[in-house]
Order: C-alpha cells, then sequence, then structure tokens
C-alpha cells in the first residue's frame, strides 16, 4: 500500500522546498531519551498561570514552563480529534481523514504511521493513557497503531456513545489493553496513575518508554473534585470546576514530573506538555489578548501552549520560540531529538524544530505558510473556517487578512490593503486544497472479520450522515424521535464498513449496550449524578422506542426483517458477506417510522 503521496513542497514555491528539506539536529544522550507527552483537552493558551492567567492555579505547568523552551506561536486543529491525528502522525489534518470528532470522520486511516509504531519499532516500550478519540474499531484503536500499553475511555470523552455504558467521570470503567475493568477515583487521577505504573516498570526494567497521557479533562461535562472547585470560590461553578480540573492536571503533572525525578530518569526524559484546542471555557475570564476559542479559526481556537524539557539535551531553561510551528511538527522533531529513523515511505507535511527548542543554536527560519481549518461536517468544505498563517500574517475564511504582529486581537481586517499577500497565501491555500482533495473519498471503514477482531461493536457516534447523530449516552437514554416536519422518521446514517472474510455473520441489533444488560424496549431512569457544575450524561433518564419489528438493511437494500420480543435484549440476523466495502444501516421500527439501532455487534461466524 502507499503510505504517502507527493510533497507539497513539490508543487508550490522554492521557500517552501527549501522548508521541508531542512534538516536540523539536536545533541542526542547516549542513551534513548525516553519521551513523556501530557496533552489535555479543551484548555487554550490563557488557562495557565504562565501565560498570564491571573485566577488559574497551575503551579507546576509553570514550573515546567520557567525551566523549559516553549513554543509562543504554536498552532492545532481548532478540535481535538484532527488535532490529535496531525500531533501523531505529522500530516495535515485532512489528509488522514480525520476532519471531526464524530460521523466515522474521526477514524486515523489506516495508511496512517503514527509516532508509536515508529518508536515501538525503534524497541521502545510505547503506552496510551485515557483519550484516543482516533477510532474504537480495528484497524484504528491505539493497540493496533504501535501502543503496546493501552488504558482508555472509548469515544472522545467518557460517557460518549462509544464508551462503556453509564460512565461519570468519577469510578468509571476502562478499556485495558481490550479488556474492561473497573477503577476507583477522578479519571484524570486514574489515567496519570496507570501512566506512572507504565513509566515506574519501565524504567526498573531499563527499557527506553514512550508515554502518551491524554486527558479528556477538562472538556465538558464539567466534572471535578470537591476540593479542586473550592480552589474558586467567588467564581462561577462553570469557572471553578473547568479550572479545577485543569489544577488536577497540573498536580499530577507535578506527581509524574517527581515520579521521574525519583527513578532517576529525568535526566534522560523527554517531558511535554500541551493541548488540542482553543479554550473551551476560560475566554470570558482570560484569553490572553486573542480572538475566539475553540473551534474558531480565530488565534484563540487554534494558537496553544507547548512546553518541551530535557535536560541531557540541553533543554532547561526558558527559552521563546516565536517562529510559527503547528501540531504537524511535533513527531519529525521527536524523531530528530531521539534518533529514531524516519520510515522511508513517509513523508511529512511539518518539519523538525529541534534547532529552534536548542537557546543555543541561532536559526536562519525560512519563509512558511501552514493551514489550520474546523471542518465539523461529512465532507471537507473549501475555505471552511480556515486560517492560512504565516509569521507575520492570517488570512481567515479566504477574506480576512490580519497582520498578527501588530493586531494579536485580531481586530482590523487589512485585506483590501495588501492584495499581494492575499493573493499568495490563497494561491498557498488553494495548491494544499488540490493536493489533498483526492484523499477526502478514501472513507475510512470499520473491519468485519478480520481475525483480531473477529467480533466488532458498533455505535452511532459512527453514523456517516449529514445531521449529528447521537454522539454522548445523553442522547441515547432520550432517543429523540421528532421530525421537524411531522413526517415519518427515515433513517439516514450508516457504518461504512470493509468485510475483509466474506462468509456468515452474525448481526446483532440493540437499543442499549452489551454491558448494560437493557431490553430494547425497556425504559430506565436517571443515574446518578457525579460533582461538578454540569450533569453527567446518565442523568438522562432512558426512554422506551416502542420498537415492533428490526430490519436489516444493508447497501440500502432491507434483507431481513423480525418481529422484536418482549423483554428481548437483542434482535439477532445471520447473512452472507461477501468481501469488500459495504454501507450497514440497519433500524427498528418504531411508531414514528424507523430508528438506527444505536448499537450493532458484527460476529463472523467460522
Amino acid at each position: 500500500m502507499n503510505l504517502r503521496r507527493t510533497p507539497l513542497s513539490d508543487v508550490v514555491r522554492p521557500t517552501v522546498l527549501a522548508l521541508l528539506g531542512i534538516v536540523l539536529t539536536c545533541t542526542v544522550s547516549a542513551k534513548s531519551p525516553n519521551v513523556v507527552i501530557v496533552i489535555s483537552d479543551d484548555q487554550g493558551y490563557g488557562d495557565l498561570g504562565c501565560t498570564g492567567n491571573p485566577i488559574i492555579k497551575t503551579p507546576n505547568i509553570d514550573r515546567l514552563a520557567s525551566e523549559s523552551p516553549g513554543l509562543s506561536d504554536y498552532h492545532v486543529a481548532p478540535t481535538c480529534s484532527p488535532t490529535r491525528c496531525a500531533f501523531l502522525t505529522g500530516h495535515w489534518t485532512n489528509r488522514t481523514g480525520v476532519w471531526h470528532t464524530i460521523m466515522g470522520r474521526s477514524m486515523l486511516r489506516e495508511n496512517e504511521v503514527t509516532v508509536g509504531q515508529m518508536f515501538s519499532d525503534a524497541g521502545y516500550e510505547t503506552g496510551m493513557f485515557g483519550k484516543w478519540h482516533l477510532g474504537d474499531n480495528f484497524p484504528y484503536r491505539p493497540e493496533d497503531r504501535g501502543f503496546t500499553e493501552v488504558y482508555r475511555h472509548g469515544g472522545g470523552g467518557i460517557g460518549q456513545t462509544p464508551d462503556l455504558w453509564d460512565n461519570a467521570y468519577f469510578d468509571g470503567a476502562y478499556f485495558h489493553n481490550g479488556d474492561i475493568v473497573d477503577a476507583k477515583g477522578f479519571c484524570t487521577d486514574v489515567f496519570f496513575e496507570k501512566a506512572n505504573d507504565f513509566i515506574d516498570k519501565c524504567a526498573k526494567k531499563g527499557k527506553p518508554f514512550f508515554a502518551y497521557i491524554s486527558t479528556n479533562a477538562p472538556h465538558k461535562p464539567l466534572h471535578c473534585p470537591p476540593r479542586y472547585m473550592k480552589m474558586y470560590e467567588g467564581q462561577s461553578d462553570g469557572i471553578a470546576a473547568f479550572y479545577g480540573m485543569i489544577t488536577n492536571i497540573d498536580d499530577n503533572v507535578g506527581r509524574t514530573r517527581r515520579l521521574l525525578q525519583n527513578l532517576g530518569i529525568a535526566e534522560d526524559t523527554i517531558f511535554i506538555f500541551t493541548t488540542d484546542n482553543g479554550t473551551a471555557s476560560g475566554a470570558k475570564i482570560y484569553n490572553a489578548g486573542m480572538r475566539g476559542g475553540k473551534g474558531s479559526p480565530y488565534e484563540g481556537g487554534h494558537r496553544v501552549p507547548f512546553f518541551v524539557h530535557w535536560p541531557a539535551g540541553g533543554l532547561t531553561q526558558q527559552h521563546d520560540v516565536d517562529e510559527l510551528t503547528h501540531a504537524v511538527d511535533v513527531v519529525p522533531t521527536l524523531l530528530d531529538m531521539t534518533g529514531i529513523q524516519k520510515p522511508d515511505d513517509v513523508v511529512f507535511d511539518g518539519v523538525s524544530i529541534a534547532g529552534l527548542l536548542d537557546p543555543k543554536q541561532d536559526v536562519d527560519w525560512p519563509k512558511r505558510f501552514v493551514v489550520t481549518d474546523s471542518q465539523r461536517v461529512r465532507d471537507p468544505i473549501k475555505w471552511r473556517s480556515s486560517s492560512v498563517m504565516s509569521q507575520k500574517y492570517r488570512l481567515v475564511n479566504r477574506k480576512e487578512l490580519y497582520d498578527v504582529s501588530v493586531d494579536p486581537g485580531q481586530r482590523k481586517n487589512i485585506a483590501t490593503d495588501h492584495p499581494e499577500v492575499v493573493r499568495e497565501m490563497r494561491e498557498f491555500y488553494e495548491q494544499w486544497w488540490a493536493e489533498l482533495k483526492p484523499t477526502f473519498s478514501q472513507t475510512t471503514e470499520i473491519y468485519l472479520g478480520h481475525p483480531e477482531h473477529p467480533v466488532v461493536s458498533l455505535t452511532a457516534h459512527d453514523w456517516i450522515q449529514k445531521a449529528y447523530p447521537p454522539w454522548h449516552q445523553g442522547a441515547i437514554r432520550e432517543a429523540d424521535r421528532q421530525h421537524p416536519k411531522n413526517e415519518k422518521l427515515q433513517h439516514s446514517g450508516h457504518w461504512a464498513v470493509k468485510v475483509v472474510r466474506g462468509g456468515t455473520y452474525q448481526i446483532s441489533l440493540r437499543r442499549w449496550p452489551v454491558e448494560s444488560g437493557i431490553a430494547i424496549n425497556a425504559a430506565i431512569p436517571a443515574g446518578e449524578n457525579v460533582p461538578g457544575a454540569t450533569e453527567a450524561f446518565r442523568t438522562t433518564p432512558g426512554n422506551s422506542i416502542g420498537a415492533s419489528a428490526a430490519v436489516l438493511r444493508i447497501d440500502d437494500q432491507n434483507l431481513d426483517r423480525k418481529t422484536v420480543e418482549a423483554d428481548a435484549q437483542e434482535v439477532i440476523f445471520e447473512t452472507q458477506l461477501t468481501r469488500g466495502s459495504h454501507r450497514l444501516s440497519p433500524v427498528f421500527e418504531v411508531k414514528e417510522g424507523e430508528l438506527g439501532a444505536y448499537y450493532v455487534v458484527v460476529t463472523h461466524v467460522e
């Protein structure tokens, strides 16, 4: 399989070609350095004390910043899954198939090579803890993408549709290397605890490791231990919980750094702290003078903090890197710093910035353009919620031009004053889009019948359709059956699947997930809330859908129909599937028309 493509630099301009051809070096320790990455969810640039926030308490990250080079013009995607795919592959978000957070558009294409695979192939132990959000089925799970130790929740957050049933931020259940395990305590504490166990075990074995600690906090719902909320008395409950979740992350960053010291491996460990998009809740308090927040094409949507500390590599002092950098630069930089070889058939969209991080190096950084956008639609739309960036300028949504060197808040549109800049940035975007566009039709398909994953659990989170599917368990419980025109409901979504072994398959249709043990037509009471400022998804009462029949629909054809028996938890069909691509869209017949089966389990029958 061809993993890569002609680099954009080959078809754009000499300055970009020079940029992508740069080879930067950084001192590599005689011992393979370990890597610890902490990336939080929905925390913006201004949600730290070290970036000027007057209220938040983040002493451990502030200390890290004071001892580390930091990127002050570092950009990601305005939402989580798109950032994570770029961060883990070194490739533009839209190239990887991940331009949304739901609808089958959050699964990292199978031909992408992750940093986990690169480090694992180089002999590292690789661990992933917390939020993955790049696919919940083979071949998209972290354990399929190079991570040898995986402890995670499902979907994009705890309590979302692919997550284990009735999960909330306290005392949840998680996936540990494919098995379901119970846990006690607040989710962030649990994820760091498991990561620390992994670090401890690797250190005592003398094995180099790569630990990717990816918190779901401070993403909504806003839940955190009460003692953290009390630190922000006088603020609104929402801010108290949001900032409390961040202070809890900060405490855990401190614990992990102390562990590295106690194990005697801090000197040889690259430690990174960053976040995945602009602030979701903190802009009303402090946003470092930026416009916009999560989801926005303006700076506040995608400019985030990034600090890297590595004593053996000379990265121990505060050093502001104000050159334009992007999430696609992270993987090339890590390979450069550790001496790990890039796979021959991978061409990065990013470049190594290792030289920029070294305060002793004087790097002549060439002119550069990068792009960020927020698609959040089934299929990408040209120029949608986009920002083309250079060191000085931002071209937003094709029409608005800002000089952020003098107007960091992006208040004055100067497009009419600088038509030559607008033209150059538009030309770059046009060529960028033209290169990526052919990849958009490569739908990520969930494998059926693969020997490594013979039983496949599908959830409504990944329905491909124009409207938002029920992506969290509150929506599953509610089971909205209202049609805006009072017409009969028709299920328009489908799962894109790839049958890798033709033969007999058992397809189980469910309204509730397997682990719930609930009958298809049962109504269930609201679940218990947990501490915080908002309601847990499970506090929504579970409505009965009154299903009369189940229909097996594949490739837009109704193949079979069965009555829903009283107290049945599932309706099972058996059918023959041929190898290749299919559209799976089974439904329940209800009074209002038809409702997609929220959960489906597909098993290859030997």
